[in-house]
């Protein structure tokens, strides 16, 4: 039976499209539908489209144009960031050393992981704080004897924890190592403007702020030089082989266009939501704790450890009513193991099993929360009591 009402309130995950990024992409898949490499008008009016988009998105982030490579989402520009760094490094006999945070997305700890595994890479990780924040000294420490590239995250997926990207760059930087940061969750949010914050590459994906999925970028700060991971033709000044994606280019350009000049509106509204959820379920749960931090945080996100609750179980009874949420990384939701990002910001495994993740969006309702948060509450009952009863 379908729920009275259906709230979503992971849109940390996923966003749905705006309808006018919709719009704006639809002539690309029938109407302007060449090759954007071909010679002939309909393959020079694609690549017209393709590098409008471009200078949009190169006008937001306060770079060139030429500095933007079109991907297929945030885990392949993380992958061609990575590898092509390293692999760079490795050709021309630079240090290859690889450093991160413990609390990365999965698309560069296990991309670091196995550059490790299977290729030989030394790698180094810089532990967290509690709130899940990578710590100036200790990022210092790591980065003290070199390295090709490190990456650490900008906004936590998990914590929704915002990383000092500036003063991180700045201790990469004088080590001569290159900064990447996985921008994810911080596009249509955050600032993106990647003078200010000193990085030489940075991640995007659509489909956070409310454009398509399977289309992304990756920042190139010019000068700087990769390997590519996908080879094959020219497309994407030689960076990554592939025909561009026209109609979903055109609305990751619309969508970025859309949240930055809607951005004031945007952020007060999720900002509010977001503090109507995190005061509701504190109040009303008892032992419910805020994870990440308190105030650097992303203006949607909310997060909390709920201790004795299995967030999976939890996870389901808020889906029987309508609610749409997630265990930590929208990756992880459904495995029985312990968050490895929980874990490293200091929790216990039984602590890291009951993480929740809340996230607000352009279309939520004070309605919204109040019914989720009656939900959750009645769900973290049930499931209290669960635990007490005594096995048969």
């Amino acid at each position: 039976m379908r729920a009275e009402r259906q709230v979503y309130l992971d849109h940390s995950a996923s966003t749905p499209v705006d309808p006018r990024v919709l719009e704006t992409m639809m002539p690309y898949f029938s109407e302007v539908y060449g090759n954007p490499t071909s010679a002939h008008r309909y393959g020079r009016d694609a690549e017209r489209a393709i590098e409008g988009a471009r200078e949009s998105v190169a006008a937001l982030l306060n770079c060139q144009p030429a500095e933007i490579i079109f991907t297929g989402g945030g885990s392949e520009s993380d992958n061609l960031a990575i590898r092509g760094a390293a692999w760079w490094a490795r050709t021309y006999n630079a240090p290859t050393r690889l450093i991160t945070s413990p609390v990365e997305h999965s698309a560069v700890s296990a991309t670091m992981r196995q550059m490790s595994a299977l290729m030989g890479f030394d790698s180094v990780v810089a532990p967290v704080d509690r709130y899940g924040l990578v710590d100036a000294s200790a990022f210092r420490h790591a980065c003290a004897r070199g390295g090709a590239i490190a990456s650490i995250i900008y906004a936590n997926n998990e914590l929704g924890s915002v990383n000092d990207l500036p003063a991180l760059a700045d201790i990469a930087r004088a080590g001569d190592i290159l900064f990447h940061t996985d921008a994810v969750q911080a596009g249509g949010q955050l600032t993106l403007d990647v003078k200010l914050l000193g990085v030489d590459m940075l991640s995007l994906s659509a489909h956070k702020f409310y454009g398509p999925k399977g289309v992304g970028i990756l920042y190139l700060r010019n000068g700087v030089e990769l390997a590519p991971s996908l080879t094959g033709g020219g497309h994407e000044h030689g960076r990554r082989a592939g025909t561009q994606n026209t109609p979903f280019i055109i609305g990751l350009a619309r969508a970025l266009e859309l949240a930055y000049q809607e951005n004031a509106e945007r952020l007060a509204h999720f900002r509010r939501m977001r503090d109507r959820l995190i005061d509701a379920v504190l109040g009303r749960i008892p032992d419910a704790q805020l994870s990440g931090h308190p105030s650097r945080r992303l203006p949607s996100h909310a997060s909390f450890i709920l201790p004795g609750i299995d967030a999976n179980a939890l996870l389901m009874h808020l889906d029987m009513n309508g609610v749409a949420a997630s265990s930590g990384s929208a990756c992880m939701t459904g495995n029985p193991e312990p968050s490895e990002i929980l874990l490293a910001a200091g929790y216990t495994a039984e602590e890291a099993k009951s993480g929740l993740r809340l996230s607000v969006g352009a279309h939520t309702t004070e309605a919204d929360i109040d019914y989720a948060v009656d939900v959750i509450v009645n769900a973290v009952a049930k499931l209290s009591l669960l635990s007490r009863e005594p096995l048969s």
